[in-house]
């Protein structure tokens, strides 16, 4: 009996772990779309600012190639564009000084703008209120759940490039170790 309670504390400890380092993999997930967006959106944004606080803070001027951008200048990108989507949604930026990508290159400015980027990025889709509602995004006619499609679709395309920037300064995703 004792063995048995021993094996399964053992085998319970991972998952309690989890849930203290991720607080939204125990809180219950909205249904349909909506709780998909949100789930996703949990997971991209963890891995991204893991990824950005596992980067050692001389690495962020670091690119790959003269005219591609920089490790601070990827994670500036994500914000900006953070902010920009959601201007689809009728929510407005807040008030910047120049452009992120060139101003905001010191790694815990860099960490506190993602952050504040992501925030405002719920704010925003929290605003939809009908996922059906017709927007004009880049010269396109759509709806706004088009609009939380392209938001995902491009925190994950460069999630996938900020990976291979940390990869290529021998940096291991925390999530992979």
């Amino acid at each position: 009996m004792k063995k048995t309670l021993v094996l399964l504390c053992l085998l319970a400890a991972p998952l309690a772990l989890a849930r203290t380092q991720n607080p939204s993999a125990s809180a219950p997930k909205a249904p349909g779309f909506r709780g998909e967006f949100y789930a996703n959106l949990d997971e991209v944004e963890q891995k991204i600012v893991q990824l950005a606080e596992a980067t050692p803070a001389d690495k962020f001027a670091w690119h790959p190639a003269g005219d591609v951008r920089s490790v601070s200048e990827v994670y500036m990108h994500i914000a900006g564009w953070n902010y920009f989507l959601a201007t689809f949604l009728g929510v407005q930026p807040p008030k910047m000084n120049g452009d992120l990508e060139k101003t905001v290159t010191a790694k815990s400015q860099v960490l506190a703008e993602l952050k504040r980027s992501f925030a405002h990025l719920r704010t925003a889709a929290g605003s939809v209120k009908n996922l059906e509602t017709p927007v004009k995004m880049m010269g396109k006619q759509t709806t706004q759940r088009d609009v939380l499609v392209t938001m995902l679709s491009h925190l994950h395309e460069h999630l996938g490039q900020s990976i291979a920037y940390a990869r290529m300064n021998g940096v291991i995703p925390p999530w992979s170790r």
